[in-house]
């Protein structure tokens, strides 16, 4: 299946992000702008309470849910902002891990944030997404 997107590198810059650092789409692309991914089992609890590895797996999970539902996949993603309630790089780093892990060599341009506070109860991370597909 021909991809609509084409990651972007720069010798200029470092090498030691995990990360394409822009990517584009073909005007005749269709844009998919998805809301934040949150760690929601499908009763609306939280779930992974405290786990920030577990929540990010949990909105990955969702992420492709949705993403299967506008008829595109994690590989027409062409950017993500990860946010992360906490003040600790290493949390934030916990969550970056599962995002990165499950995009493999699909590395988009990314925001890692650390936020004071996400929207559900107990919840830790959040990951917003734009896909790109060719219909």
């Amino acid at each position: 299946m021909a991809r609509a997107i084409t990651l972007i590198r720069s010798d200029s810059l470092s090498d030691v992000a995990e990360y394409a650092y822009a990517a584009t789409a073909p005007a005749d692309s269709r844009l998919i702008f998805l809301a934040g991914s949150c760690p929601l089992n499908k009763d609306g609890s939280t779930a992974a309470i405290g786990d920030y590895a577990g929540q990010a797996a949990k909105a990955i999970e969702n992420m492709r849910t949705a993403l299967s539902a506008a008829g595109a996949s994690i590989q027409d993603v062409i950017s993500t902002r990860v946010l992360v309630a906490s003040s600790r790089q290493e949390d934030l780093v916990t969550a970056w891990q599962v995002v990165r892990d499950s995009f493999a060599d699909h590395d988009v341009p990314s925001t890692l944030m650390g936020v004071t506070v996400l929207g559900y109860k107990d919840q830790l991370v959040e990951i917003e997404a734009v896909a790109a597909v060719l219909d």
